[in-house]
């Protein structure tokens, strides 16, 4: 090959690799997605200031507690104010605690662990999301095939009992039903673990034992959490399933001759589906809320169960680490539901979605 044939072939990889880059840049998906992680970005700054404010309306500070020990005395007191910043202005605490984030991606240090924010809530977010993504799935893969049994067999004996269902279980709170479950443990132990996420001998366990000891582990608050969304979600599909049978074009494809279960599952799930992707953004938001409650009861230790320690113990910047990490999993959330949704019906323009 010449040096001109090679550089030749070089000159057009690089302007195919180009063109299909001005491709990307200019897509309707990629300036969505730009746009959304701006909106996210200034939805962040928002509730970081508006979180901060609350917290500066709390009476008192984290030292208070420290006040109160008589071994600790006012010269060390005012040392560790100096040195978490807190004899500053609550304006200047702020600031240097939002350049910090900006350019160091530093959420300061925890009142209370004595230890950078970041590397706390690297230990817990795994925890957390593990248990969201499960109950997701078990949500799922339940809630759908008895949202499709209840739609096709409206007002019948089958549909009815599974409304029943539904209605009792979005009836009962988190609370109650973490509750139950929580009683139910400790009279079937030790057929399921009462709290934590892990045996004392996890550690001595092979790879495959401790990924089924984490999963006994996670049967109990994940059911905890999956119970409300299920109802949820059955009685949604039901209802989607029942106005999609309703079209014209169902009723043409039967006419047709179609199979039932292809007039069901081909056609009318296939558009039933797309308000329920569209939902996934928000129930992941949810779940994540309501895992405060499944992650105190159960001892799990994930980001719920820390923030609820950070609060309590009046931790500054772990309060704000936290709420800050949980605010971005809630928009990352709800932008990847855009995007399912997009995938699943390529017809679906990204900026219709509000």
């Amino acid at each position: 090959m010449t040096s001109s044939t090679r550089d030749s072939s070089i000159i057009n990889r690089f302007d195919g690799a180009w063109h299909r880059l001005k491709l990307l840049v200019t897509s309707e998906t990629f300036l969505y997605v730009v746009k959304r992680l701006l909106q996210g970005l200034l939805t962040l700054l928002l509730a970081s200031a508006l979180s901060f404010a609350i917290i500066q309306l709390a009476p008192g500070d984290f030292l208070d507690t420290l006040r109160q020990n008589p071994k600790i005395s006012p010269e060390r007191i005012e040392e560790l104010k100096e040195q978490f910043g807190l004899d500053q202005p609550a304006i200047v605490q702020y600031g240097r605690w939002l350049l910090r984030v900006v350019t160091k991606f530093d959420f300061g240090t925890s009142f209370a662990y004595f230890r950078p924010v970041s590397s706390l809530l690297l230990e817990r977010i795994p925890a957390t999301l593990l248990l969201a993504i499960a109950s997701i799935f078990i949500t799922w893969a339940i809630a759908i095939p008895l949202g499709i049994l209840a739609a096709v067999n409206q007002n019948r004996t089958t549909d009815r009992f599974l409304q029943v269902i539904s209605y009792t279980g979005q009836g009962f709170p988190s609370l109650i039903t973490a509750l139950l479950l929580l009683i139910l443990a400790q009279n079937l132990s030790p057929l399921f673990p009462v709290g934590s996420m892990t045996s004392i001998n996890h550690d001595d366990l092979s790879a495959i034992g401790k990924v089924l000891d984490i999963g006994w582990h996670m049967i109990l608050p994940t059911i905890a959490l999956s119970i409300t969304s299920f109802a949820g979600l059955q009685r949604i599909t039901r209802g989607e399933l029942l106005d999609v049978l309703r079209q014209d074009y169902i009723q043409t494809a039967r006419a047709k001759g179609l199979p039932e279960n292809r007039v069901i599952y081909v056609h009318a799930l296939r558009n039933a589906i797309n308000p329920l992707i569209t939902i996934l953004g928000f129930e992941f938001a949810s779940l994540l809320s309501g895992s405060f409650i499944a992650e105190i009861f159960f001892n799990w230790p994930g980001l719920g169960r820390l923030i609820l320690q950070a609060v309590t113990a009046q931790d500054l910047y772990l309060v704000m680490g936290s709420l800050m990490m949980g605010a971005t999993m809630l928009i990352l959330g709800n932008l990847l539901a855009d995007l399912l949704l997009k995938v699943v019906d390529p017809r679906i323009r990204l900026e219709d979605l509000k």
